[in-house]
């Protein structure tokens, strides 16, 4: 499972840095990144959970 995230849409609200840590952090401009490849066991449904909430609606989670 992968993440990714639109960061042209992003506002930096940091839900899915407090959802999914071992998946999402601030980038040093400020807003959100992915910063591992593969969503890491056990972390899928917060990957998910993350995406289900953004309020901007740029996170995606898929299998690959």
């Amino acid at each position: 499972m992968k993440a990714f995230i639109d960061r042209d849409g992003c506002i930096a609200c940091g839900l899915c840095v407090e959802t999914c840590p071992d998946v999402f952090r601030f980038a040093d401009d400020g807003f959100a990144e992915v910063y591992v490849d593969d969503v890491p066991a056990g972390q899928e449904d917060k990957a998910v959970e993350a995406q289900e909430n953004c309020p901007t609606s740029v996170i995606t989670v898929k299998e690959e």
